[in-house]
């Protein structure tokens, strides 16, 4: 008992003499997310290609930017890709002037918006405890620091996020700045109550220099600096994904100030008139330039079909039944996910008149929950469904989760003057046993749903190759899962931790449920999800990677490259050049006879195909040469032949 005693009491005063030092403060606090950014975002972010289908289509789109210099209309393989706007094509491009055209360029801007988020994410916690600390007139540095800590973990140690924070799409960059976006709100909201005080709530009017401030930003035409950050965010996000980039977060904020009663208010607070200003001149002129370039085309394109339609109709076959983002908040979030009713049933959000009497500041967790249900009923109601989707969802998870476990910390004084003059073993048991506040039964429930929940994920993963489909990419795919271990490892690491979960439970150990959830996490991603996709990367991209290079070699001028059967982008993008999709071997027939007749020089194709495709061809050893066989893929060059008729055609 003594040696737990004396832990806890280490801790703490650890943490108090962080605290007390701003210096070692911020160097710890950076320290701790550099290294949770290096973990979830940075380690092995460019030794992996790229990977096929939507990755390439991005990272060729911003490299025919950077090539060209048309900063304007995006193209992909010669034709305009109207997609998505051009703030990650931009953010890519610039990535390949500083570090060169490879995966680091395309994933940076993703992981850059991720530990970004992470970092504002991790600040806010920090200001919100330190200001409900004041309010309740205690010192709980432990708390704080700890529960930011967690929040960090919480928000970059999920799957959703490890995936599209290491993937070159817009996804994360839409996320990273809806979510700075909303954090910024909710900071200048809280800030702005109180004459300058952040909301601390003491009916005192703060000191001279702050009663001036708020005098000054009460008369100025601009918001304060927190409500600018908003705007440009928003603007951001508008050019990252389009009109969704304002519409979720208009949602959320509207939703939660209806709620609260503070529209007018608010709205007077944030100078919306100038905020709709700041927003339409950063985001309108690339949307003007690329319409007067492009017309209907980009009009009917990108806000009918990729926007309009997508809410209201299937597109590109992504349906799915209602209860799909169920499931995908579970496993994304996984494995805190268990935790999120616990967390919302804490907050108690139908008790309006609660709420709407508490300090701006301390409605932090209310907020978060309208962040998290709003978008979540927003693409629940939309008939496209895609798992990245509700990825802007997840810092609101995080959130939530976080600050269920803020509430174990006793509400006492832990002073350290108070240990050392003879009241230690008091304290002791005061902040060693059960926490003075009641554990939630939802919490205690919640917690053996993590044990089953792990268990449970633990016998999937042990039966993982009875439980995946088959690729046409990897002939001999189960057999090469099952004999990399893989499969093993990733149920052990989830079995020890249900073991040790449950195990904490029975002792009433709570404080340390959390850490073997992030712990068995960051295990599972350094020896599961890290060999898996190297794994996959060897198997299924890297011999398109290769063929690639003897495309390059063996092309000659104006020679017609043909991709039969199937759809890989990231040859085009290893191999510079345009490429041919066609889906049938009979089409691909005809095409050759087609180019034959017009007798084109040089008088041959490249042919990339499957196997399987290759021989639906029919075509006789003379016909073809081979150039190289990687993988399940094949290239040949098919030469135009002259029959004796003297018409050119492949016999």
């Amino acid at each position: 008992m003594r040696m737990k005693l004396s832990v806890k009491h280490t801790v703490d005063r650890w943490f108090n003499k962080i605290a007390k030092n701003p210096a070692l403060s911020v160097t710890v606090s950076i320290l701790w997310l550099m290294l949770i950014g290096w973990v979830a975002f940075g380690w092995n972010l460019g030794n992996i290609g790229l990977i096929d289908e939507t990755e390439p289509l991005f990272a060729e789109a911003s490299r025919q930017m950077f090539v060209t210099g048309d900063w304007i209309t995006p193209f992909f393989n010669g034709d305009t890709r109207f997609d998505k706007p051009a703030l990650i094509y931009w953010c890519q491009a610039i990535a390949y002037h500083i570090i060169g055209v490879n995966e680091w360029a395309v994933r940076l801007p993703s992981a850059i918006a991720a530990l970004g988020l992470v970092c504002l994410a991790f600040y806010t916690i920090q200001w919100y405890l330190t200001k409900q600390d004041e309010l309740e007139q205690v010192s709980r540095p432990t708390r704080r620091y700890l529960i930011s800590f967690i929040v960090a973990a919480l928000m970059a140690l999920n799957p959703e996020t490890i995936i599209w924070a290491r993937t070159g799409v817009s996804d994360m960059l839409l996320t990273g700045c809806m979510g700075s976006a909303l954090l910024c709100f909710f900071l200048g909201y809280a800030g702005e109550e109180g004459n300058g005080n952040w909301g601390l709530g003491t009916g005192k009017l703060g000191t001279g220099e702050e009663f001036s401030q708020s005098r000054r930003e009460a008369t100025s035409l601009l918001p304060n600096k927190w409500y600018l950050a908003f705007y440009v965010l928003i603007a951001g996000a508008i050019l990252t994904k389009g009109p969704v980039g304002i519409v979720l977060p208009g949602i959320i904020v509207g939703a939660f100030l209806l709620y609260m009663g503070k529209v007018r208010e608010v709205l007077r607070e944030m100078r919306l008139f100038v905020g709709i200003l700041i927003i339409l001149g950063l985001s309108v002129p690339w949307y003007a330039l690329v319409i007067w370039r492009n017309g209907w085309n980009y009009i009917n394109s990108f806000f009918g079909y990729h926007n309009l339609e997508r809410f209201t109709e299937v597109v590109n076959g992504h349906s799915a039944p209602w209860y799909f983002y169920f499931v995908i908040v579970l496993l994304g979030f996984a494995p805190y996910s268990v935790y999120l009713p616990a967390s919302i049933i804490r907050l108690k959000f139908w008790q309006r008149s609660h709420w709407r009497s508490l300090e701006r500041f301390q409605q932090f967790g209310l907020f978060a929950w309208f962040w998290f249900a709003c978008i979540f009923v927003f693409f629940c109601i939309a008939v496209t469904k895609l798992p990245s989707y509700v990825l802007p969802l997840m810092p609101a998870a995080a959130i939530l989760v976080a600050l269920l476990w803020s509430d174990l910390f006793p509400n006492t004084q832990h002073d350290e003057e108070t240990q050392i003059h003879g009241e230690r073993e008091k304290v002791f048991d005061n902040s060693s046993s059960s926490p003075r506040v009641p554990i939630p039964a939802s919490l205690i429930w919640s917690g053996w749903v993590n044990v089953v929940f792990l268990s449970f994920l633990s016998t999937a993963l042990f039966n993982l190759t009875h439980i995946l489909g088959t690729d046409p990419a990897i002939s001999n795919f189960h057999e090469l899962i099952q004999k990399s271990g893989i499969p093993v490892i990733a149920g052990l690491i989830w079995l020890v931790c249900a073991v040790l979960v449950a195990g904490f439970l029975l002792i009433r150990r709570w404080n340390y449920v959390i850490s073997i959830n992030l712990i068995g996490f960051v295990a599972f991603l350094i020896f599961v999800l890290t060999p898996a996709l190297f794994f996959i990367d060897r198997e299924r991209q890297l011999p398109l990677r290769e063929l690639s290079a003897v495309v390059l070699e063996a092309k000659q001028p104006d020679e017609e490259l043909i991709m039969l059967g199937f759809k890989k982008p990231s040859v085009v993008f290893y191999s510079h050049i345009h490429v041919n999709y066609l889906g049938f071997p009979q089409e691909a027939l005809q095409h050759i006879k087609n180019q034959a007749a017009k007798g084109l020089k040089p008088a041959s194709v490249l042919l990339l195909a499957e196997q399987k495709k290759f021989l639906q061809m029919d075509l006789q050893p003379d016909d073809y040469k081979s150039l190289s066989t990687k993988g399940a893929y094949n290239l040949v060059r098919v030469p135009f032949k002259k029959k004796k008729n003297e018409k050119i055609d492949i016999s």
